[in-house]
């Protein structure tokens, strides 16, 4: 069986927290079947992941934006360059 699901958001994209749950869904499963031992171990696993993938998305949208800034500030645009480093 297929499921779609939808995430939206309202006037922004989403953020690190938004995204961590539905990567590390994809990442770590385990039906309500499984044995309830193993299963607490998948739990505690994804939980570990969440927190991993929380940090290193944070660390590339920190470099993206560091890739716009000397991007913006090399094309002479310092005041828009210093806008998107306040960010």
């Amino acid at each position: 069986m297929i499921s779609a699901v939808v995430r939206t958001t309202h006037k922004r994209g989403f953020t690190p927290e938004g995204l961590e749950a539905q990567a590390a869904e994809r990442i770590v499963s385990a039906s309500n079947s499984t044995h309830p031992a193993i299963r607490g171990q998948a739990i505690a696993y994804k939980a570990g992941i969440e927190k991993l993938l929380v940090e290193y998305m944070k660390q590339a949208v920190r470099s993206d934006r560091t890739t716009v800034y000397n991007a913006l500030h090399d094309a002479g645009q310092p005041e828009l360059a210093k806008l998107i480093k306040d960010l």
